[in-house]
Parts: structure tokens; C-alpha cells; sequence
């Protein structure tokens, strides 16, 4: 026999509940679009920019990229591969750009967080109880009596709350985090550009002590010898007590000096050894004291950019955006906040028949929440809004000032340090002929032998004075490249030219490195 036909189940029409619902969804969708966002929108403070660098005049103009500053290269420049592996090492392994970069992925957090707040907040709730009701008595639930004894009670609800960002309020929160999370980033930039840049500078020095620990030895091994010189012709009786004395002080001065100058070579390997995050005891630079000072020529651009390229400043004015966010949350205190909630499920004292239309319960209802009197703590909180903007304005106008110094005072330095360089050279020159002259009236017998390794000294401050402008003037450009905000790729600058005048630049300045070996290795007086 064939089984009865099957009814098919007929379709349960939709509750008058989650009608509501779904209007009062649809109404809150609408007017959450719809909504203004209170407090003023941000626009950039107003600062006088300059229409170029004072101290800038002589330099030629070459396009920057403000965008560029994290895959910045610049330090390709100096044409020093130990350098180059220095910097690039230090930008993976230094503790402090790792501390930006989790400071910077807790901003970003912060900015998810604030934005999760603009969506409905949806909760589950599974719950059972065994409960006992003493004879005699009867106790009731959400599906009607329930008989003395031992009972058991199932449910199942879920919960779904929306506050409207009528106001803007957490659009404007939303924007305030954006704005701090923006500076962080630009502060991370600031950081690894800041670690480079001292990486550079430390290095240089350390160079630099490299060059004047071997002319400070030769200085010491001439002033040995013009000492004894001293002594056999004081013993001689041809010269005095007191230029023996003179001499001895000579001598512990270059010593002296020596000491100095080794201890400032150490620290500077040290400080370079936690840049690059290695213990110092682990870590060494070998010596080179013919090393090359290469003067780059740098992209100096137009003052306008230091806008978007510094770090400082720009993350000044994501500072006083974030700030101007702010009144707009504090003005949004003073209105309603109207919150819809919704909450369903089922209740049953079994879990086979819990899941069914009777045993169904729900609640739909918006909930509006007005502050009536606080004694003043809003407004007190939209005052405190607004003079902490102003005071992120005033600091970044200050930001836009200080770079701007920072940079002329660079160009200053840079300007002085080359002529200095030139008139330095020119002295190297002038001591180079006296040098050979001296040795020349050695050999005709018209000068002592004192008077040449006299000669000699004097020859050997020369070369040192030339380094040490020169090891002061590639420092300062580096110092300029940190004010300018860096940025720039190397392979740009070399396809623009660059290359070609950073080649000229280091070929046509003096180096004393190569000049002192004739200064170090003179023929020996007869």
C-alpha cells in the first residue's frame, strides 16, 4: 500500500517583531548615513614658508620625493660599502626603530577598535539550569507554570545592540586615531632616518680618528726625536734647560692628544656596535687611516617640502588633526545617544524541545540617553578640546620654525666648511714646497736638522686641520640630509646627474690621505 501523501510544511510568516526590526534597521542604516559629524573639520595651520633657504643661495636645485623617505637610500652617497652595510643592518636590527614599529602597529589597532564601534554589537547565550520548588507551591517561567520538584530550564537567546553615530562622535574618535596613528608613522620614518643619520655621523668620526691617530703618531715620533736632539745638545752645552722642557711639554701634548683622540675612536665604535644592536664587545671596525671623505652633493629642493618630508613635522600636524577630532567628540556629549537593541530566543525544561515556535521569546526597543545636568563637565570638556588643539598648533608652527633653522644652520655649516676646506688645502700646498725646501737647504747644508723635522710638524698640522675640515664637512651633510628629511633614492639621483657631481665633488677636494705619505716617509736628513 502506498504511504499517505505528505503535507508540505507550511511557510511561518514573519513576526510582527522582525518586521520591526528590519525597519528599524533599515531607519537606523538611513539615518547614520544621513548624520552630521559635529566640530570642526581639520585644515592645516597656516605658517609663513619662505620662498627659499637663506643660507642656500649657491646650490643647485634638484626634485625631491617627500614619499620616498622609507625606502631612502641616501647613504649610497658617500660611496662606502662598510658604511652601506652599517645603516642597512642597524635598519633591521636596532631596538629602538623596533619599539616605532610595534608603537606604530598599536596605533593602527587603536584605529580598528574605534572603527568597530561604528557596527551593531551581536552576543549568543546558551544556558541551562536545574532548579527544585518546594510542594505546595508553583513557580513560573517565560513558558508558563511549573510543577513542585526538581525542573530544568533551557536557553537559548541571542542579543544585538547599535548605538547611532548620530552626532559623529565616533566618526570623529575614528578620525582622532587615524591622526595619531598618522603621526606614529611619520615618527617610525623620523626614527629609522634619525638612526641612519647617526650611524653616518659616528662613523665619519670614527674615521676621522682614524686619519689623526696616525698623523698624532708620527707627530709623537718626530717631537721623540727633536726631544733627544735637545737633550745630547743641552749636554753639549749648546742649548738651554728651558728648551728641553719646551720640548718635553711638546711631546706630552701630542700624547696627550693621542689618548684623547683613541678614546673618542672606541666610543664611537661602541655607540655604532648598540646602533646596529650587537654588544660592543663583539664588535670592531678595522683602522684606515687613508681613508676618503666623499662631499656629496645634496638635493636641496625648495623650503615648501620640508612640509611633507620632515618627520617632526609632519607628525606635528597629524598631532593637532587628531586634537581638532576631539572637539567634535566633546561637542557630541551634548546630545542624545539613541541605541537600538534586539534580543531573541528560546525557553524550554527540555533541550529536545527547545528549538520551536511556542517556546520563542523576544524584546525589540530603542534606548535614548540624555544627560541633564553635570555641573558643567562637558563644556569644561570642550574647552580642554579646543586649548589642547591650540596648543598642537602653536607646537606645530614652532615644528615648521625649528626645521627651518635646522636646515639653514646646516647650509651655514656646509658653506663655511667648504671655503674652510679650500683654505686649508691651500695652506697643505704652501707647507708641502716649504717641506721640500727645508730638506733641499738640509742638503746644501743651509738647515739643521731640527729645522727640518720642525718643518715636518708644522706639514703634519697642516694635513690634520685638512682632514678634520673635511671629516666636519661630510658630518654636516649628513646633519643636512637628516634636516632636509632624506628621502631620496640613490639610483634617481645618479639617473638625474647627481652621481656624476658627487664624482667631481670628491675628486677635486683635497685628501690628505694620500699626501701624507710623502709627509710621513721624507728622506732622512743626513
Amino acid at each position: 500500500m502506498a504511504p499517505p501523501p505528505t503535507k508540505a510544511p507550511r511557510a511561518v510568516p514573519p513576526s510582527p517583531a522582525w518586521r520591526l526590526l528590519k525597519t528599524g534597521v533599515a531607519l537606523a542604516a538611513t539615518l547614520a548615513i544621513a548624520a552630521c559629524a559635529l566640530g570642526p573639520d581639520f585644515k592645516r595651520p597656516e605658517v609663513q614658508v619662505p620662498q627659499s633657504f637663506k643660507e642656500g643661495a649657491d646650490w643647485n636645485r634638484a626634485q625631491a620625493n617627500p614619499q620616498a623617505s622609507l625606502s631612502s637610500d641616501w647613504w649610497r652617497m658617500y660611496n662606502d660599502d662598510k658604511l652601506t652595510a652599517l645603516i642597512e643592518q642597524s635598519q633591521k636590527a636596532n631596538f629602538s626603530i623596533a619599539a616605532a614599529e610595534a608603537a606604530y602597529r598599536a596605533s593602527l589597532a587603536i584605529v580598528q577598535a574605534n572603527r568597530a564601534q561604528l557596527f551593531p554589537i551581536v552576543t549568543a547565550d546558551l544556558s541551562g539550569t536545574r532548579s527544585g520548588t518546594p510542594a505546595g507551591g508553583t513557580s513560573r517561567s517565560a513558558t508558563g507554570s511549573i510543577a513542585p520538584g526538581v525542573n530544568n530550564d533551557f536557553i537559548a537567546s541571542a542579543t544585538a545592540s547599535w548605538e547611532l553615530d548620530l552626532w559623529g562622535a565616533i566618526r570623529r574618535q575614528v578620525e582622532s586615531a587615524r591622526g595619531t596613528a598618522e603621526a606614529t608613522d611619520a615618527q617610525l620614518a623620523g626614527q629609522r632616518l634619525s638612526i641612519a643619520a647617526t650611524i653616518a655621523i659616528d662613523y665619519l668620526q670614527l674615521r676621522q680618528a682614524d686619519i689623526d691617530i696616525q698623523l698624532l703618531t708620527q707627530q709623537k715620533d718626530i717631537d721623540s726625536r727633536i726631544l733627544y736632539m735637545t737633550q745630547e745638545a743641552y749636554r753639549e752645552g749648546q742649548a738651554s734647560n728651558d728648551q728641553v722642557l719646551a720640548a718635553q711639554d711638546n711631546l706630552e701634548v701630542v700624547i696627550a692628544d693621542l689618548q684623547t683622540t683613541q678614546i673618542a675612536r672606541e666610543q664611537d665604535e661602541h655607540a655604532i656596535a648598540v646602533l646596529v644592536g650587537v654588544p660592543p664587545g663583539d664588535f670592531s671596525i678595522a683602522p684606515d687611516p687613508n681613508y676618503a671623505f666623499v662631499q656629496p652633493e645634496i638635493p636641496l629642493g625648495v623650503p615648501s617640502q620640508l612640509l611633507e618630508r620632515r618627520y617632526d613635522v609632519v607628525a606635528a600636524e597629524r598631532t593637532a588633526a587628531s586634537s581638532n577630532a576631539l572637539i567634535g567628540v566633546a561637542e557630541a556629549a551634548f546630545f542624545p545617544t539613541v541605541t537600538l537593541s534586539a534580543t531573541g530566543g528560546f525557553q524550554h525544561n527540555t533541550f529536545a524541545n527547545l528549538f520551536s515556535l511556542p517556546n520563542r521569546f523576544w524584546t525589540l526597543g530603542p534606548d535614548i540617553a540624555q544627560t541633564i545636568f553635570d555641573g558643567g563637565e562637558r563644556t569644561a570638556a570642550v574647552h580642554q578640546a579646543r586649548a589642547t588643539y591650540d596648543q598642537n598648533v602653536a607646537l606645530y608652527r614652532n615644528t615648521v620654525l625649528t626645521a627651518f633653522q635646522s636646515v639653514e644652520d646646516s647650509l651655514s655649516s656646509v658653506n663655511h666648511l667648504r671655503q674652510q676646506s679650500q683654505s686649508f688645502a691651500d695652506i697643505l700646498k704652501r707647507n708641502q714646497q716649504l717641506f721640500a725646501s727645508s730638506n733641499a737647504q738640509f742638503d746644501a747644508g743651509a738647515a739643521s736638522q731640527q729645522d727640518v723635522l720642525n718643518q715636518q710638524l708644522t706639514l703634519l698640522l697642516a694635513e690634520q686641520n685638512l682632514s678634520d675640515t673635511q671629516a666636519l664637512l661630510a658630518q654636516s651633510s649628513v646633519a643636512l640630509v637628516r634636516n632636509l628629511g632624506g628621502g631620496w633614492d640613490y639610483k634617481d639621483m645618479q639617473a638625474a646627474g647627481n652621481g656624476a657631481s658627487t664624482k667631481a665633488t670628491a675628486a677635486s677636494t683635497p685628501n690628505p690621505a694620500s699626501d701624507q705619505q710623502q709627509a710621513s716617509n721624507p728622506p732622512p736628513p743626513h
